[in-house]
């Protein structure tokens, strides 16, 4: 088995919710893999959560060690507070986001993963990767975000 597999991961909106995209940056030893995709009409959340899942669902060997690196205390706090196992507890009722946390819950067992929040934009090189990439997708070719509900916003414009 390989050592530990890093993971950075960072997301970006034009408006929330609005255009966003996601950025993904994977080193294994001399190995190192960067995704992106952007999404028409989503949230920062979204495309947070959505960098971490992504970076997860490219490994492949399971069980890997995996330190995950991600600018979002949502993420971040979710995963390590437990918050997102009470949530599935309770069928995320009243939580945004649920295809997504249900997806994360998915590929997050099969490995063994530690989340670790960074400060943005604090001259971390690969964070700044991963957000130049997530920014750049936010403006690229744009597909649907199928799982995006703008009823789960709390100020939604008429």
């Amino acid at each position: 088995m390989p050592g530990e597999i890093t993971i950075y991961a960072d997301g970006a909106s034009s408006g929330n919710p609005g255009p966003g995209g996601f950025g993904v940056v994977l080193i294994s030893g001399k190995h190192r893999l960067e995704k992106s995709a952007g999404f028409r009409i989503t949230t920062n959340n979204r495309m947070e959560l959505m960098a971490v899942i992504a970076g997860l669902e490219a490994l492949k060997i399971p069980r890997s060690n995996v330190a995950v690196y991600t600018d979002s205390k949502y993420v971040a706090d979710s995963v390590e507070k437990g918050w997102v196992f009470q949530w599935e507890s309770k069928a995320f009722k009243k939580k945004k986001n649920p295809d997504l946390w249900i997806r994360f819950l998915k590929i997050y067992r099969k490995h063994n993963v530690r989340i670790v929040w960074i400060k943005g934009h604090a001259n971390n090189t690969e964070n700044e990767v991963c957000d130049r990439l997530a920014v750049a997708a936010s403006k690229g070719k744009l597909r649907e975000d199928t799982g995006y509900n703008p009823e789960d916003e709390d100020n939604m414009l008429l």
